[in-house]
């Protein structure tokens, strides 16, 4: 019997990890489930049942990622599908915005999703292995809200590490992509579903006309993790409802 393609899924305990980890596992995945909230990604992979894996690992910190990856190696085998979902906001004025606020949300966003792409990456090609890697950025990479300064600057530079990881991999059949969300129904959007005149506005700028679901996301994260994108590399999917194609509105 062959043994499953281990996908590695970052921030996995909720919202559009855990939706990629379902997706994921549908396609016939063994999951390894990393959060930095023990408690949440211990449930999450005993909700996925199987032979789901939950571990603990914060996302800002290069070393805890190195001993990560050195730990699913070491026990479960060569990541073949790496998903760095994990990531925060941590909203603020821009003025009085604490340069220690910025670095930890560049830390966790950015840093944190270079690094594990570098790691995973050596290790799939010194075993050569033709595996997908699978980035989260956002619609905040090509536009801007002015109170979450730090996390528009990542995701902006998470569209760019998957162009240029893309490029550096391609010679050995890695492929590297990112998925851009827009308004998307997990908690970090709960504050605005909860307030109707914030939900409006979003309304306004969406013309599909509702919030999008994580499975939804889950689901395009899936297809470039497969074969079925087998030509598709350097990419970032925007699922957004069609925002960022919207001139103006009336």
């Amino acid at each position: 019997m062959t043994e499953k393609a281990i996908a590695l899924v970052t921030g996995g305990a909720q919202g559009i990890g855990y939706a990629c980890a379902e997706a994921l596992a549908e396609e016939g995945h063994r999951l390894i489930l990393v959060d930095i909230n023990k408690a949440g990604v211990d449930e999450a992979a005993k909700r996925l049942g199987g032979d789901t894996v939950g571990l603990v690992c914060d996302m800002g910190d290069p070393d805890q990622i190195g001993a990560l990856f050195d730990t699913v190696e070491g026990d479960y085998g060569p990541v073949s599908v790496l998903v760095n979902n994990a990531g925060v906001a941590m909203p603020g004025d821009f003025l009085d915005y604490e340069l220690e606020t910025f670095q930890r949300v560049m830390d966790i966003n950015l840093t944190g999703v270079f690094v594990a792409t570098q790691r995973a990456a050596r290790t799939m090609v010194a075993k050569g292995i033709e595996g997908a890697i699978v980035n989260m950025s956002s619609i905040n990479a090509q536009v801007a809200i002015p109170a979450i300064p730090a996390y528009c600057a990542s995701k902006g530079g998470v569209m760019q590490i998957t162009k240029v990881a893309a490029l550096a991999l391609a010679p050995h059949n890695i492929r590297v992509n990112a998925v851009g969300p827009g308004s998307i129904d997990t908690e970090m959007m709960a504050g605005v579903n909860a307030n109707p005149e914030a939900l409006a506005r979003v309304m306004s700028r969406t013309p599909l006309q509702r919030v999008g679901t994580a499975r939804e996301i889950g689901d395009v994260v899936a297809f470039l993790a497969s074969k079925k994108a087998s030509y598709i590399t350097g990419e970032t999917i925007y699922v957004d409802g069609g925002r960022l194609g919207l001139n103006y509105t009336v």
